[in-house]
């Protein structure tokens, strides 16, 4: 099979596109022709040597394609489905585990799919198993028009809270029309000048960003990041807990993102489609950080 490799820490010239063995499922696995993939920030850090990663090593989490070879129960040759691919999805066959995919619903694409796992769970567990965030409540999300951060925004307004969402200007209307009650400009408004008034801070962005949304969260709020430390002691000290969230697969919470999705309730934003042979410049554009929404990378 074809697959990008990294053997090397690097820039993006480090993915090489190459013909490899391809992976052998164990018990309670399946075997995936993989249609589509998509890009996540921790698959450049990976590239980049910013996180640990066994080299040489096929990248991507996100996985969207067809069953070929199934060791598990519930999955049969001929299934599409989606989630986590053990093996990496830059790849046209790639392992996963059944516990951690979900059955593909028709009235979503493949390129749709690959776009939800690790960004719609990262969401879905930091505004809700981690956030508590209840019908009634303030949501901060920072970095709304983001990968994670679109579906977070889309979430937590279904969820019958008031949505207040941070980034650039170019991206207001975007996010507006995702159903954010309020817009703040980064590079104009601080989230400070919330003072007190939100109830869960999400923060997608990291940096300076993250102990500038403290203020913003009431006391008994909480603030969860992905994003890196959060100021535990500066959250105590206001009475805040503070969080960083590694998310957990989940096939349940995978088919309920996939739910929503094909209901029309969510909108997956892709900015763009790469083919797998170009996914050195899918890294580029993904490093860059000004990307809406996500980068699929298109296989098959």
């Amino acid at each position: 099979m074809r697959a990008v490799l990294v053997a090397e820490t690097g820039g993006p010239e480090v993915l090489r596109l190459q013909e490899t063995e391809p992976p052998e499922p164990g018990d309670g696995e399946v075997l995936i022709e993989v249609r589509a993939a998509s890009v996540n920030p921790i698959d450049w850090k990976y590239r980049r040597g910013l996180a640990p990663k066994q080299l040489p090593a096929v990248l991507g989490s996100d996985v969207s394609g067809t069953v070929t070879r199934s060791l598990a129960q519930g999955f049969a040759e001929g299934d599409e489905v989606f989630g986590l691919a053990a093996s990496g999805a830059y790849a046209e066959l790639a392992r996963a585990q059944a516990g951690v995919i979900a059955p593909k619903p028709a009235d979503i694409s493949h390129e749709q799919a690959a776009a939800l796992p690790v960004a719609g769970l990262t969401a879905w567990q930091a505004l809700f198993d981690r956030g508590g965030l209840q019908q009634g409540q303030t949501a901060l999300i920072a970095g709304g028009a983001g990968g994670v951060g679109h579906l977070a925004v889309q979430f937590a307004k279904r969820a019958g809270a008031e949505v207040i969402a941070t980034g650039s200007a170019r991206n207001r209307d975007f996010v507006l029309g995702l159903g954010a009650d309020r817009f703040l400009d980064y590079t104009q408004e601080e989230p400070a000048a919330l003072t007190g008034s939100v109830d869960l801070a999400f923060d997608t962005v990291g940096g300076e960003t993250t102990e500038a949304l403290l203020p913003a969260v009431r006391e008994g709020g909480a603030l969860v990041t992905i994003a890196g430390a959060p100021p535990e002691q500066a959250a105590g000290e206001r009475g805040v807990r503070a969080e960083l969230l590694i998310m957990s697969p989940s096939s349940g919470q995978l088919g309920e993102v996939a739910r929503l999705v094909a209901a029309g309730e969510v909108r997956v934003e892709i900015t763009q489609r790469i083919p797998l042979a170009e996914v050195a410049r899918a890294h580029e554009l993904s490093e860059s950080g000004h990307a809406r929404g996500k980068i699929v990378i298109t296989v098959a």
